[in-house]
């Protein structure tokens, strides 16, 4: 039975990632409140993973970093704060939390991290400047920590497009909205969080092992095909 921890697993695709793994795998939750669900294999420590101290853990064989954020304004609305905070809950907050797990995860026989982008990273949106630049500095932090454990840890991201969390629900908060989300869509969808939970739950598993340093786009279409 391996061992993960989970960086923000209370909601949304955080939950759902918990909810694929914690019947085969001992899960070590770690956000500001706990999750809904309680079962033998998950241990929660209430955490603020930019304010406080993470908990000590004595093993581990990988690491899923879930917070993220949708600050969508336009460019004048936006405040350097507002860019600082989408930096820090993003980035710096994945940066701590792989510092200082670090050492128990390579001790694993096949240890793995996951990250979160966006797809907006890559596919120009309005009103995506201060995520798309914090999502862009998570793929940087992929590729260049992809190179640097080459040969000791794997670590991947998932770059999903709009899914139906509590994160998104602004997007998603009437009929007509949800129908315009999926027609912008070529496979005419959106993701759901266990679709991205799947992803996740392949890349901790030794079913990946040839894949490091990769950004993994489940976009629904929107970035790959042009219709």
């Amino acid at each position: 039975m391996n061992t993960y921890i989970v960086i923000g697993g209370s909601k949304g695709i955080g939950k759902a990632i918990i909810e694929t793994l914690v019947e085969q795998n001992k899960i070590i939750n770690i956000s500001r409140t706990a999750p809904e669900q309680e079962h033998p294999n998950l241990t929660h420590y209430n955490c603020d993973i930019l304010n406080d101290d993470l908990p000590e853990i004595d093993t581990a064989d990988g690491l899923v970093y879930c917070p993220g954020s949708i600050n969508l304004k336009p460019i004048k609305r936006l405040t350097l704060d507002d860019f600082r905070n989408d930096y820090e809950i993003n980035v710096i907050g994945a940066v701590k939390a792989i510092q200082h797990y670090l050492g128990i995860i390579k001790n694993s026989s096949n240890p793995s991290i996951v990250l979160f982008s966006t797809v907006a990273a890559k596919l120009g949106m309005p009103f995506h400047a201060s995520i798309a630049a914090a999502k862009s500095g998570v793929e940087g932090l992929v590729k260049s920590l992809g190179a640097e454990f080459a040969t000791s840890i794997r670590i991947n991201a998932i770059a999903p497009t709009v899914t139906n969390t509590e994160l998104a629900s602004k997007l998603l908060r009437n009929d007509k909205m949800i129908e315009n989300i999926t027609e912008r869509h070529p496979m005419k969808k959106f993701l759901q969080p266990k679709d991205v939970a799947n992803m996740a739950a392949f890349l901790l598993s030794e079913k990946s092992n040839t894949m490091s340093g990769q950004v993994f786009e489940m976009d629904c279409g929107i970035v790959s095909f042009k219709l």
